[in-house]
C-alpha cells in the first residue's frame, strides 16, 4: 500500500487515484488447476495505465506479464466507439489493459489496446505480440485451446488462426445498424452482459448475438462547447419505445449459421459449458426469467427452468450455471428470501440473502450473500457436503474459485482493501499500490426508524458533543446499489464532507438490495415517495438519538438516482431539506431506458410516471430552496435533457436554481480536474446555502 505523503488535498487525491482504486489488484482469473492467477494492476496509486500480471502459486511469485507502455502510446488512447461505449457501461475509469481473455488452461491471453489486437503467453515469454487486423478490434476472445482468436471489428465477427496467421470474417452485418458479437445497450447497461459472443467448449462453434438497432429511436448528443464537432448518434431505447432487435445464431468455423429462436424481448445471458448451450431470456414486462437448453445443430430450445413473479423477477449475477456433474444452479425469490437453488432444490436458508454466484469449481458453488445485516456481504461455498462461509462475516467480500484456489477480495471498516490468494493450504496477499488517504472515516453504522433502515453517521474528527452541526444527507437511495456498507473506502468522501462542518447521514431505504425481495419491491410503481419518506424518517429518528443534529439546516447531495432523490427532496419536502446538489439526475422517467424503468414503473402514460416525476413538484408553488443541478453534456446514460428540461420547468415556475454543465463529461467523471473541482464546488455551494463556516481547504 502507498499513502499520501505529498500534502495533496483530499479532493485532488480522490480525483488522481480514481476514488482510490488505482494500483489495487482486480479482474482476477484462476486457472483450472488452481496454479495460476491472472489479474490487472497499475504501477502506482496514481497510475491510470493498467498492466497484466500473474501470480504463480508454486513459486509464490507475482510476475509482470505485459506493460502496455511497451506496446502502445497509452497516454493517448485511440479507442473505437464500441470500446468507449463498453467502458462507459462497465464504469471503467482506467486505461491500458482494462480487460483480457484467456484460453481454458490460462496459458495465453489476448487483449486490445487502442483498437489493436495483442496476444501474450503466461509461460516462456515476456511481453506481447501484435496481430495485424483490418480494423479496430473490440472484445477479442481466445477459443478454449488458445489457438484461435475471435473478435469484433466494424460490427462483424472475425476469426484469426494464431498458427497460420490467417484471418477470416465469420459473419458480417447486412446493414449499418446491425452488429454481430456486441451487447445491446439494455443488456450492457442494465443486465450486466457486456459481451455478445461465446465459444463452444471444443472451439469449433460460437454463439453470436445479432443486434439490429434500426427499431431504436435515434438521439443526438452534441458538445455545445465545440459547435464544429459532429453530434454523436446514440440509439437510445427510452421507456415505452422499441428496443434493439436481438437474435442469436450458432456459427461454425466454416461459416455455417444456425438461428436460435426465442420469443422473449431480452437475451439476458448465454452459457456454453461441457454440458451444452444454455440461454436465459426475459419478456418485456420482466415478470419471468427463463432458461433454455439449446441444440447447437438445429437451434431447437428446451425449457429447463422458469422463474415468475407478479411484480418482476430479479436478474442475479452468475446464474444460470452448472456443476461438473451437470446440476443446474439458479437463484430463486421464494418465501421472502433470495435463495441458491441447485438441481431444483433450495440449498441456502431463508436467513441468507444471496447476492450472486461467483464461480463453480467441480461440485462446489462459490456465492456471495448477506445475513441479518445488509451492510456486510460474505462469501460462501455450497457443495453436497454443505454450506461454509469462506470469508469474514463482517465487511464486503468478493472472489473467484477454481482448482481449489480461492482469491478473496475483502473490504471492511478496519483496514484498506486487500486481495488474498488461498491455495493449497497457504496464503499470499497480492501487492496493492493503492493510495491510503490520511483521512480516516469515523463511521457509525446504525438502524434508524421503524423500518430499521441501514444508516451511516459520520461526524467531524474535531467535533465536540453539545455543538450543533448542520446535516448533509449523502444517499444513492435507489434500486441495485447500497451506500451503507461495512467498507472503509465507501465512506471516504462522506467523511471529507463531514470535516467541512457537517454531520453526514447516509440512508439505504426501500428499494436497495440486501434485505430481501419484499424490501426491494416496495418501490414498485412509485420510485419517489417511499424512497423520500425513508430518508426523512431515518433523519428524524437519528436526530432523537443525536440532538446535536441541526434540523433547521439540512442539505442533500447525490449523483444519478441520488441526484434525482436530492432534487426530489428540496422540491417535495422543503420543510425538511434546505439545499440540494443534484448530479446527473433522472427528472422524467419516460426519458430513461426501457429495462430499468419499466421494471419499476411499467410502461409510460400511467400514474406511476406522474408520481415519480420531478416536473409536477417543480410547478407547484411553495418554499424555494437552493438547488444546484450538475450534468455532463456527453452523458449517454442519463442524458443532459433531464437537467435542461427540469431547469426550464423551474424557470417557468419562477423557482431560482443553478445549473453547472460539464462539457465533454459522461455519466462518469474520471477527468481529474472535473472530479476534484466538483467536490470543492459542491461543498462551497452547500456551505453558502446552509450558512456553514468558510471555504474548504
Amino acid at each position: 500500500m502507498s499513502s499520501s505523503t505529498d500534502g495533496e488535498s483530499f479532493p485532488r487525491l480522490h480525483a488522481r487515484t480514481r476514488r482510490f482504486t488505482l494500483g489495487a489488484p482486480r479482474g482476477a482469473t484462476v486457472s483450472p488447476d488452481g496454479g495460476r492467477v491472472a489479474f490487472l494492476r497499475s504501477g502506482s496509486g496514481t497510475d491510470p495505465v493498467t498492466c497484466l500480471w500473474s501470480y504463480e502459486v508454486e513459486t509464490g511469485e507475482e510476475r509482470l506479464v505485459v506493460d502496455p507502455r511497451t506496446l502502445d502510446d497509452t497516454a493517448v488512447e485511440d479507442l473505437p466507439a464500441e470500446e468507449r461505449a463498453r467502458r462507459e457501461r462497465a464504469r471503467e475509469q482506467a486505461g491500458g489493459i482494462v480487460a483480457f481473455a484467456t484460453d481454458r488452461a490460462l496459458t495465453r491471453a489476448v487483449f486490445p489496446l487502442s483498437g489493436k489486437l495483442f496476444v501474450t503467453d503466461f509461460v516462456g515469454g515476456i511481453g506481447a505480440r501484435r496481430i495485424e487486423t483490418g480494423g479496430a478490434v473490440v472484445d477479442p476472445r481466445l477459443d478454449p485451446s488458445g489457438e484461435r482468436v475471435a473478435y469484433v471489428s466494424g460490427g462483424a465477427l472475425h476469426l484469426h488462426l494464431l498458427g497460420s496467421g490467417h484471418t477470416t470474417t465469420l459473419v458480417a452485418p447486412d446493414s449499418p445498424q446491425v452488429t454481430y458479437g456486441l451487447a445491446d445497450f439494455a443488456a450492457a447497461e442494465e443486465m450486466n452482459r457486456l459481451r455478445g459472443f461465446w465459444w463452444s467448449p471444443e472451439g469449433e462453434h460460437l454463439a453470436v448475438a445479432r443486434v439490429d438497432e434500426s427499431p431504436v429511436q435515434t438521439w443526438w448528443i452534441a458538445d455545445p462547447a465545440h459547435p464544429g464537432r459532429e453530434p454523436t448518434r446514440v440509439a437510445y431505447p427510452a421507456a415505452g419505445t422499441p428496443n434493439a432487435a436481438v437474435a442469436l445464431e450458432v456459427v461454425g468455423l466454416d461459416g455455417a449459421r444456425v438461428p436460435v429462436p426465442f420469443a422473449d424481448e431480452y437475451l439476458v445471458d448465454v452459457v456454453w459449458d461441457a454440458h451444452g448451450l444454455l440461454i436465459q431470456t426475459q419478456p418485456r414486462d420482466q415478470r419471468a426469467l427463463r432458461t433454455f437448453a439449446v441444440d447447437p445443430a438445429s437451434g431447437a430450445t428446451t425449457l429447463l427452468d422458469e422463474r415468475t413473479d407478479p411484480i418482476w423477477v430479479e436478474i442475479v449475477p452468475g446464474v444460470p450455471c452448472r456443476t461438473t456433474a451437470g446440476a443446474l444452479v439458479q437463484v430463486d425469490d421464494a418465501h421472502g428470501a433470495r435463495r441458491l437453488v441447485v438441481a431444483g432444490e433450495p440449498v441456502t436458508p431463508p436467513s441468507l440473502q444471496v447476492r450472486g454466484v461467483q464461480d463453480v469449481d467441480g461440485e462446489t458453488v462459490l456465492f456471495s450473500a448477506s445475513e441479518a445485516d445488509p451492510t456486510s456481504t460474505s462469501l460462501w461455498t455450497w457443495s453436497p457436503a454443505g454450506l461454509e462461509r469462506v470469508s469474514p462475516a463482517v465487511g464486503v467480500h468478493g472472489g473467484r474459485l477454481s482448482g481449489g484456489t480461492l482469491v478473496l477480495a475483502s473490504r471492511d471498516l478496519d483496514a484498506p482493501p486487500r486481495t488474498v490468494v488461498h491455495a493449497f493450504g497457504a496464503e499470499h496477499r497480492l501487492q496493492s499500490h493503492a493510495v491510503v488517504p490520511e483521512l480516516e472515516p469515523r463511521v457509525r453504522l446504525l438502524r434508524a426508524g421503524e423500518r430499521e433502515l441501514a444508516t451511516a453517521l459520520l461526524l467531524p474528527s474535531w467535533w465536540e458533543p453539545g455543538t450543533p452541526l448542520p446535516v448533509l444527507m449523502d444517499p444513492y437511495g435507489g434500486p441495485h446499489a447500497q451506500r451503507v456498507v461495512a467498507d472503509r473506502n465507501a465512506h471516504l468522501t462522506s467523511q471529507w464532507f463531514a470535516e467541512q462542518g457537517f454531520a453526514v447521514v447516509v440512508v439505504d431505504g426501500r428499494g436497495t438490495p440486501g434485505r430481501g425481495p419484499e424490501f426491494e419491491r416496495a418501490v414498485h410503481l412509485d420510485l419517489a415517495q417511499p424512497v423520500l419518506d425513508d430518508q426523512v424518517d431515518a433523519l428524524h429518528a437519528l436526530a432523537v438519538e443525536h440532538p446535536d443534529l441541526d434540523l433547521t439546516r439540512v442539505g442533500i447531495r447525490g449523483w444519478s438516482f441520488g441526484g434525482y432523490l436530492a432534487a426530489l427532496a428540496v422540491l417535495r419536502r422543503p420543510d425538511v431539506f434546505h439545499a440540494a446538489v443534484a448530479g446527473a439526475p433522472v427528472t422524467d422517467w419516460a426519458l430513461y431506458d426501457t429495462h430499468y424503468t419499466e421494471r419499476y414503473l411499467g410502461l409510460p402514460g400511467t400514474e406511476a410516471y406522474e408520481r415519480s416525476s420531478l416536473f409536477p413538484d417543480a410547478a407547484k408553488p411553495g418554499t424555494h430552496r437552493p438547488l444546484l443541478l450538475v450534468h455532463g453534456l456527453a452523458d449517454d446514460n442519463v442524458v443532459a435533457a433531464h437537467t435542461l428540461q427540469l431547469s426550464s420547468a423551474l424557470l417557468a415556475a419562477g423557482r431560482p436554481h443553478q445549473v453547472l454543465p460539464l462539457s465533454g463529461v459522461t455519466h462518469m467523471t474520471p477527468q481529474e480536474i472535473v472530479a476534484e473541482n466538483l467536490l470543492l464546488l459542491q461543498v462551497e455551494f452547500l456551505k453558502e446555502a446552509l450558512g456553514v463556516g468558510t471555504a474548504a481547504e
